[in-house]
C-alpha cells in the first residue's frame, strides 16, 4: 500500500505541475494582452495574425504537456515490466514447484515398481531353486539321496541357491568340457538348462524396465542364480570342443 501510494504522489505532482504551469502561462499570456496589446485591439487583429500569436503562445504547453506525458508514460511502462517480471518469477517458482512435485511422483511411481520387481524377483528365485533341483537329481543321482535331501531341506528353509551353488562348485572344479554334461548331457537336462536361462533372462527384462542404475541387475547377476545362468549361457552358446 506505501509503494502505491508513492507512486500516485509521484505521478500526481507532474500533473500537478502541468496545471499550474499552464494557468501561470495562461495568466501571463492574458497578462500580456492587457497590458502590452490591449484586449480591444487584440480582437480586432487579423485571423492569421492571431492565429500566428495562438501558435506561438500554446507552443510551449504543447510542448509541457508533450514532456510530461513522456515521462508518466516512461513511469506506466516501467510498472508494467515490474509487474510482467513479477508474474515471470511467479510462474518460474510454480514451474519448478511443479517439476519438483513431478520428480517425486516419478520416484514414487519408480519405487513402487521396484518393489513390485522385488517382489516377482523371490518367486523367479524360488522357481528356479526348484528347476535346478530337477537338474541336479537328473545330473548328480550317483551324488546320493543325503546330499540331495539337504539341499532340499535347505531350499524349503528359504535358501533358493543351494543347488546352484553346488553346481558352480562342480564346474570350476570340473571345467567346461565335463560341465557341459551336467546341463545338455541328455534332453531332459537341457531342456531345465533352457528353463533355467530362458526365466532368468525374462526376470533381467523385467528388472531393466525399473533399475535405471543398474543396481538390482548387478545383484542378481552376483548371485548363486545368476552366476550359473551365465554358465549356462556361456556354454549354450560356446559349447567346448565336440560338444557342438
Amino acid at each position: 500500500m506505501e509503494s502505491t501510494a508513492t507512486r500516485e504522489s509521484a505521478r500526481d505532482w507532474r500533473i500537478w505541475f502541468g496545471v499550474a504551469s499552464t494557468a501561470f502561462w495562461l495568466w501571463l499570456g492574458g497578462l500580456y494582452v492587457a497590458v502590452v496589446v490591449g484586449w480591444a485591439d487584440f480582437v480586432r487583429q487579423p485571423a492569421d495574425a492571431m492565429g500566428g500569436f495562438l501558435e506561438g503562445a500554446f507552443a510551449p504547453l504543447a510542448f509541457l504537456w508533450l514532456v510530461i506525458g513522456f515521462f508518466l508514460q516512461q513511469r506506466e511502462l516501467r510498472n508494467n515490466n515490474m509487474a510482467i517480471q513479477a508474474q515471470y518469477e511467479q510462474m518460474r517458482r510454480s514451474a519448478e514447484s511443479a517439476e519438483v512435485q513431478a520428480r517425486a511422483i516419478r520416484e514414487n511411481a519408480l519405487h513402487q515398481q521396484q518393489e513390485t520387481v522385488l517382489r516377482i524377483a523371490e518367486r523367479v528365485e524360488r522357481q528356479l531353486g526348484a528347476v535346478i533341483g530337477l537338474l541336479w537329481m537328473s545330473s548328480q543321482s550317483e551324488a546320493g539321496d543325503e546330499t540331495a535331501e539337504n539341499l532340499w531341506t535347505m531350499m524349503g528353509a528359504g535358501d533358493t541357491e543351494g543347488f546352484a551353488r553346488q553346481f558352480m562348485g562342480l564346474y570350476f572344479q570340473r571345467g567346461p568340457v565335463e560341465s557341459y554334461d551336467l546341463f545338455f548331457g541328455t534332453e531332459v537336462r537341457a531342456r531345465h538348462a533352457n528353463t533355467i536361462e530362458q526365466t532368468f533372462e525374462r526376470l533381467l527384462e523385467r528388472v531393466a524396465a525399473c533399475d535405471p542404475d543398474g543396481l538390482i541387475q548387478d545383484a542378481l547377476l552376483g548371485s548363486a542364480h545368476g552366476g550359473l545362468y551365465q554358465i549356462i549361457r556361456g556354454l549354450r552358446e560356446n559349447p567346448p570342443d565336440g560338444n557342438s
